[in-house]
């Protein structure tokens, strides 16, 4: 095995906090893309993400924990290895920690070495592979998936789909230019932010606010500017303490998915900070009439 490496360094902003007064979601991703940016460089790629870049990594997949939060001005460390690697593809391994070395979330990230501009993707380099055998590191039990697997899967998601599911808008919008990255395409991060923001359309205004423990996306095509992007969401499961959420990323034009993700989230009693909700016998019932039968990634 070989050794993480530092990748990025910084802190917390207030205007990147949410409601809960915690580090928002989709700015944990955007930080995650800055720590692939710095473990490219060490993997022997340090212009991947530079608008004349030949290759550059493109996300397929990401799974995360959320483990501790992080509040304004907090100082922020995050440490990048590979998992594995594939002829063309790597599992790559992100955690963000604490001052104190506490982990705050991790980052599993399936990237594929890929074509800058067409996405098309092709093999490692010799120099890549070498660097990476330096770089492997095991996955540790905080960052190991909890409640959503890894295993392979398919994705039916589709707006014909949603609509057979009655599956309700939560989110629409257009991709701006200032959404995109140097080659054209949606940044990560816009898509786990534009879930964020479409939060509120599920849970409604109540007492109790809420906190994702651990995610999956799936970036099955990635949007342009111009391009219409409709969020569609849905309980899919849970039970007292924990909920499950899915949610499908569309092309409300073309009816195809841009991608998907499924949450494991939680509520907090705004009134005794730190508290998890557990639902009644009553709720409970309430919370599982809502779960729509079918709905997966």
């Amino acid at each position: 095995m070989g050794e993480a490496v530092e990748v990025w360094r910084g802190g917390v902003a207030t205007w990147e906090c949410d409601a809960m007064g915690h580090l928002n979601v989709g700015f944990y991703v955007a930080k995650a893309m800055e720590g692939l940016a710095g473990l490219a460089a060490e993997l022997g790629m340090p212009h991947a993400f530079a608008a004349d870049a030949r290759a550059t990594l493109i996300v397929r997949e990401q799974h995360i924990r959320f483990l501790r939060e992080a509040r304004p001005n907090a100082p922020l460390t995050m440490t990048g290895g590979v998992i594995e690697m594939a002829e063309s593809e790597a599992r790559l391994l992100l955690l963000l920690r604490h001052a104190s070395g506490e982990i705050a979330a991790s980052f599993q990230t399936l990237v594929s070495h890929a074509t800058a501009q067409e996405g098309r993707a092709f093999p490692w380099p010799q120099r890549v592979l070498d660097r990476a055998a330096a770089l492997t590191v095991e996955v540790p039990p905080e960052a190991a998936p909890r409640s959503i697997g890894l295993d392979p899967v398919e994705s039916h998601a589709s707006l014909a789909r949603a609509d057979e599911l009655g599956l309700p808008r939560t989110g629409l919008g257009v991709v701006r230019a200032a959404d995109c990255d140097v080659f054209g395409r949606m940044r990560t991060e816009q898509a786990m932010a534009r879930i964020s923001s479409g939060i509120p359309h599920i849970v409604g205004a109540t007492r109790a606010g809420g906190a994702a423990l651990e995610y999956r996306l799936l970036y099955l095509e990635w949007p342009r500017a111009g391009d219409r992007v409709e969020l569609r969401s849905g309980a899919s499961g849970g039970d007292a303490r924990f909920r499950r959420w899915t949610h499908w990323l569309l092309d409300p034009d073309s009816g195809r998915a841009w991608g998907s993700a499924e949450a494991i989230a939680v509520s907090f009693d705004l009134e005794t900070p730190g508290r998890i909700v557990t639902l009644s016998e009553e709720a409970l019932a309430a919370a599982d009439a809502q779960v729509i039968p079918g709905l997966t990634l």
